[in-house]
C-alpha cells in the first residue's frame, strides 16, 4: 500500500512537467466553428484554421468564419506553419 501511495504522489508531482499548453506559443484563444472546424487566434491577431479532423487548413484573408455562438469573424492571416508547429508539439482540443 505504501508503494502505491508513493507512485501516486510521484505521478501527481510529475504531471505539470508533461502538461502541454499552447500559451507559450503565442496562442490567444481557440474558437470552435460551425461544422466542427476550429479557429486559432494568435496574440498578434493572425489566425489559423483546422478542419474537423484537426488538420491545418488553408484560410483566405477576409474569409468570413462562423463560430458556434454565431457571431461572424473575418479571417486575418493564414498561419498554417504556426498551427502545424502547435499540433506537432502536442496541442489538441
Amino acid at each position: 500500500m505504501k508503494f502505491k501511495n508513493s507512485l501516486l504522489i510521484l505521478a501527481i508531482a510529475a504531471a505539470p512537467v508533461f502538461a502541454m499548453d499552447a500559451r507559450p506559443f503565442n496562442l490567444s484563444k481557440v474558437v470552435p466553428l460551425q461544422g466542427g472546424e476550429t479557429l486559432y487566434v494568435f496574440k498578434d491577431g493572425r489566425m489559423a484554421k483546422a478542419d474537423k479532423f484537426g488538420r491545418p487548413e488553408y484560410l483566405k484573408q477576409g474569409e468570413m468564419l462562423t463560430p458556434v455562438d454565431g457571431q461572424p469573424i473575418a479571417a486575418v492571416g493564414n498561419e498554417i506553419a504556426k498551427l502545424s508547429m502547435l499540433l506537432r508539439k502536442g496541442h489538441h482540443n
